[in-house]
C-alpha cells in the first residue's frame, strides 16, 4: 500500500513510499483510512524543525478517521463497517500511575501515531480498541477527521483552564488549533476574543474572524498590547493562549496577560525562551502546559460536532487524495489552508 513516509532528518525528505500491509494481533483493530488531516506537526516534521523524538522510517499522519476492517478475536464492541474516529495514543503502557489514573495521555512510555509509530498518511492502521470512537451518523469522514485538534483545544480550555463568561481571551496564532481554541473559548463563554497572527497568517486571520474573533491582529503591524489594554479595565487579557510554540510568544503572552491572570501554552517550540521571567512572578500569573487528550474528550468533542457547536466549513481549505499530499502540506505551510484533508474515500 502507498504511504507518507518520513525517511531522513533532512529537510523535504517525505515521500510516496510502497509499505507492507499490517497485521493486528488477537487485541486489536485494523482501520481502512477514510480521511486524515494534516496537522502543523507533520509541516514541522517535513522540513525537519520538530521538536519531538520520532522514529525513522515514519508514516507520517495522526489525526483520522475510517472504517473498522478486521477486527481481532479477543476485541469485543466493534464490528466490520463501524464508522470510527482514533486517539493519537498508539500504545501506552497501561500499569504507570497516569495510566491508571486515566491520564494516559501523559504515559512516559506513550507511542503516538505519526512520531513514535506509524501514522494514517496510509490505507490501512492498526488501533486498539480501548481508543475507537463511534462517528456520529451526521458527521462526514472529513469533519471527524479533526476531532483531535478539536480535543487537543478542549483539554486547554475545558479541562485545563477556568474561563469566566465575559473574560477577555487573546489566541496567538490562528493556525489549526488557535482556530479550534478560539471556538472553545466561545464556547465557554469568552466576553472578548483576540486573534494574533503574522503577514503568512493573512487568510487564518480572516477565518478567526468569520468564527467570531471580535479582533485580529497582525502584529508585524500593530501593537497587540496597546489593542489589549485599550479593553475592559485595561489592565490586560484575563486568558492568553500559546498555539505558536514561538519562544517570544510567551514573552508577549506577559505582557498582555493581566496581574492574576492565566497563560495556557499549548504550542510546542525547539528554541531557548532567552527572556527573564519575573513579570510572571510580579504579576502573580499562571503558567500552565496542555498536551494531548484522553477518551471522554473525544467523545465530548464528537457530539459538538455532531450538534453544529464547532464549525468547519472555513477550516476544511482543501481535500486531496494522498497522491497530492505536497500541495496539501504547502497550502497549509504558506497559509492558504487553515486545513488541509488526504482522503482515500472511492
Amino acid at each position: 500500500m502507498k504511504a507518507v513516509v518520513k525517511f531522513a532528518h533532512e529537510d523535504g525528505a517525505v515521500a510516496i513510499r510502497d509499505v507492507p500491509e499490517p497485521a493486528i494481533n488477537p487485541d486489536q483493530v485494523l482501520l481502512d483510512v477514510k480521511a486524515t488531516s494534516v496537522c502543523g506537526s507533520d509541516i514541522h516534521m517535513w522540513r525537519e524543525h520538530q521538536s519531538w523524538a520520532i522514529k525513522l522510517p515514519l508514516i507520517l499522519g495522526h489525526e483520522f478517521s475510517g472504517v473498522v476492517a478486521q477486527v481481532g478475536e479477543r476485541v469485543s464492541g466493534f464490528q466490520v463497517g463501524e464508522r470510527v474516529a482514533c486517539e493519537t495514543a498508539y500504545q501506552v503502557c497501561g500499569q504507570c500511575v497516569y495510566c491508571l489514573s486515566g491520564n494516559y495521555n501523559l504515559c512516559p512510555h506513550r507511542l503516538g501515531y505519526g512520531a513514535l509509530a506509524d501514522g494514517s498518511f496510509t490505507r490501512y492502521v492498526v488501533a486498539r480498541p480501548q481508543i475507537l470512537h463511534r462517528i456520529p451518523a451526521n458527521v462526514p469522514f472529513e469533519h471527524a477527521a479533526l476531532t483531535e485538534p478539536i480535543c487537543v483545544a478542549y483539554n486547554a480550555l475545558v479541562e485545563k483552564t477556568a474561563i469566566k463568561p465575559g473574560d477577555v481571551v487573546v489566541i496567538q496564532g490562528p493556525g489549526p488549533i488557535g482556530i479550534m481554541a478560539l471556538q472553545m473559548a466561545k464556547l465557554r463563554g469568552a466576553g472578548t476574543s483576540i486573534v494574533l497572527g503574522t503577514d503568512v497568517d493573512k487568510h487564518r486571520l480572516e477565518v478567526a474572524e468569520e468564527l467570531g474573533a471580535q479582533y485580529i491582529v497582525n502584529i508585524q503591524h500593530d501593537d497587540p498590547v496597546k489593542l489589549i489594554r485599550s479593553l475592559s479595565d485595561g489592565y490586560g487579557a484575563d486568558l492568553v493562549v500559546d498555539c505558536t510554540g514561538v519562544s517570544g510568544a510567551l514573552q508577549q503572552s506577559l505582557e498582555l496577560v493581566r496581574p492574576n491572570g492565566r497563560i495556557t501554552k499549548i504550542g510546542w517550540g525547539p528554541q531557548p525562551l532567552g527572556i527573564s521571567l519575573d513579570p510572571l512572578v510580579a504579576k502573580a500569573v499562571t503558567l500552565q502546559g496542555s498536551f494531548s487528550h484522553t477518551y471522554p474528550t473525544w467523545e465530548r468533542a464528537l457530539g459538538l460536532l455532531s450538534t453544529g457547536q464547532i464549525n468547519l466549513a472555513p477550516v476544511i481549505g482543501g481535500i486531496y487524495p494522498l497522491d497530492d499530499w505536497h500541495e496539501a502540506f504547502t497550502r497549509m505551510a504558506d497559509g492558504a489552508n487553515v486545513k488541509s484533508v488526504l482522503t482515500m474515500l472511492n
